[in-house]
């Protein structure tokens, strides 16, 4: 992935597929949460939740689930539930 920050979105270009996706918050925050490692939903949630006010853990966990969710739609992250 090549990501590039553009005021308040980010452009994240996906070599593999050749496609350039447009993104906002906290989508780039997920990503670099992750770096390269395979992460779980309850540690990608913790690794944010030290950085911003996600809410009580449920509503954190809900919040990081739908955006993985739509990242593995988009080809970006490899979700494994």
């Amino acid at each position: 992935l090549i990501i590039q920050p553009m005021d308040a979105v980010t452009l994240i270009y996906h070599r593999r597929s050749g496609i350039t996706h447009i993104v906002a918050e906290p989508t780039p925050q997920i990503l670099a949460a992750m770096g390269r490692d395979a992460m779980t939903l309850d540690e990608v949630t913790q690794q944010l939740s030290r950085e911003f006010d996600l809410g009580d853990e449920g509503e954190a966990l809900a919040i990081v689930e739908d955006r993985l969710a739509d990242l593995a739609d988009l080809g970006l992250v490899v979700s494994h539930s």
